[in-house]
């Protein structure tokens, strides 16, 4: 450490970095939790600068600041949400369970600043009036999550379904076969699959949307046990106003505070919609890597960007590389899920003590899905094609064609028909024919891929809502 100031708390007086704009309470976490690395997300930090705003024009509304004070207050947490003060906050993930220290560190960066500027404020009696980080730290992150979901991962996801939408609407009439069980099926428009991947992305969607008003009850006001001590009449009503007007999210108070300070299901529920995205992203990725394999040895029905070398010692190799990031994102969300899930079990009393990690796991989620979506649609999605002549083959060598026979001779003898074919190595109609099924003109006549596929009104609605 170089030059030092002089700060203290109720702990007496410790040595603070001068060049930082931090005080007692955020040196004394710096010095007793040095574990991992993973600080104190980014989002967080923006989410308590309009918190911190909001309770300080509500505070001057009761007459508890001054407007003064209460203008400086929401000068710095404008700068801290611009990024200028990014390092004055260095605090990891694993400190306190209520994140009492990262609510002191953003209350004495904004009155340090404060003070610097010729507005004399105190982190506690000024900034964190009418508060406790037992109700702006679970706020907090309530309001990180809805930004976060709002403005970022929706958006994305959005983007990735148009992208789909484009791609059902550019192939309405190419006819594949379709694969149940790693095995050949009955066939499908290609439009078809595409629109199931579409919604795989919007019905997540949905669900994220409708766990919106879940994330924007909020539980300040609460202050400590969820009483309210310290807290003037209607505070969270008027911190409320006032964030709605900052952020437009439709962010009130939790009619119930002991509720709010120790549930996070809101927090469940919104990951839970997350994790379904994430599930149907892998289930998207592994499709389109799966039918782009080859591309001379595997099903090469797809072609997709080739974006960069494939590897170090095979020349000329291309892999599905946007779709592997997909995949591996998915896993991270699917593990997050159950840290959320696990924490939020953890509500003892009147206050959950998991907060930190959770808002460590959610916003990583949520950042993960929305960037992974717009890599997934700008490098591989949008750059798709079809291999009309692949697919043209693989739907006339399959034997499942043999479906659309059973109606004239029976599921036991069309059985027989497909097991011969294959045994024998010919194709279906050779197999009919020489079985005395029926004649080729017959077959000719029964089997049509185009009336096996039925009509894209009842699955495909490319401009259809989220």
């Amino acid at each position: 450490m170089g030059e030092t100031r002089i700060e203290h708390d109720t702990m007496g007086e410790i040595a603070v970095p001068a060049e930082h704009h931090w005080g007692a309470q955020t040196q004394r976490s710096l010095q007793h939790f040095r574990i991992g690395g993973e600080r104190q997300p980014r989002d967080i930090l923006t989410a308590f600068a309009y918190l911190k705003e909001a309770c300080a024009r509500a505070n001057a509304q009761a007459g508890i600041l001054t407007d003064t004070q209460a203008n400086a207050i929401a000068a710095v947490c404008q700068e801290i949400r611009a990024g200028t003060w990014d390092g004055e906050f260095p605090l990891v993930v694993w400190q306190t369970g209520s994140g009492t220290q990262t609510n002191m560190n953003v209350n004495e960066v904004i009155a340090h600043l404060c003070t610097e500027r010729g507005v004399a404020l105190h982190p506690n009696d000024h900034v964190n009036a009418s508060q406790s980080s037992n109700d702006t730290y679970p706020s907090a992150l309530h309001i990180a999550a809805a930004l976060t979901l709002s403005r970022d991962v929706l958006p994305a996801a959005e983007r990735l379904a148009d992208a789909f939408a484009r791609l059902e609407a550019a192939y309405p009439d190419l006819i594949r076969i379709g694969r149940t069980h790693l095995q050949d099926a009955t066939p499908l428009r290609f439009a078809q699959e595409v629109s199931g991947w579409r919604e795989l992305v919007r019905v997540p969607c949905r669900m994220l949307r409708a766990a919106l008003p879940e994330l924007e009850r909020l539980a300040i006001g609460g202050t400590a046990v969820g009483t309210g001590l310290n807290a003037p009449p209607r505070y969270d009503e008027a911190v409320c106003a006032r964030l709605r007007d900052l952020t437009g999210l439709d962010f009130r108070p939790d009619p119930n505070k002991f509720h709010a300070l120790t549930s996070k299901d809101a927090l469940v529920f919104a990951h839970g919609a997350l994790k379904a995205l994430a599930a149907n992203l892998m289930k998207i990725a592994n499709d389109i890597r799966f039918e782009s394999s080859g591309p001379r040895c595997g099903m090469g029905e797809l072609h997709i960007p080739e974006n960069e070398p494939g590897s170090s010692i095979m020349p000329g190799k291309v892999n599905p590389t946007q779709c592997e990031a997909v995949t591996m994102v998915a896993v991270q969300v699917m593990g997050n899920d159950a840290a959320i899930g696990f924490a939020a079990s953890q509500g003892n009393f009147q206050l959950n003590v998991f907060l930190p990690v959770s808002a460590y796991n959610f916003q990583q989620s949520a950042r993960l899905i929305a960037d992974a979506c717009e890599s997934f649609r700008v490098h591989c999605v949008e750059g798709i094609v079809p291999d009309s002549g692949k697919m043209t083959e693989n739907l006339y060598r399959s034997l499942m064609l043999v479906t659309c026979l059973t109606p004239r001779i029976g599921y036991e003898r069309a059985a027989e028909c497909a097991k011969r074919a294959l045994s024998d190595g010919c194709s279906l109609k050779e197999a009919a024919v020489s079985m005395k099924l029926l004649t080729e003109a017959e077959f000719d006549e029964l089997v049509r891929p185009e009336k096996m596929v039925g009509t894209l009104e009842n699955t495909s609605n490319p401009a259809g809502n989220m």
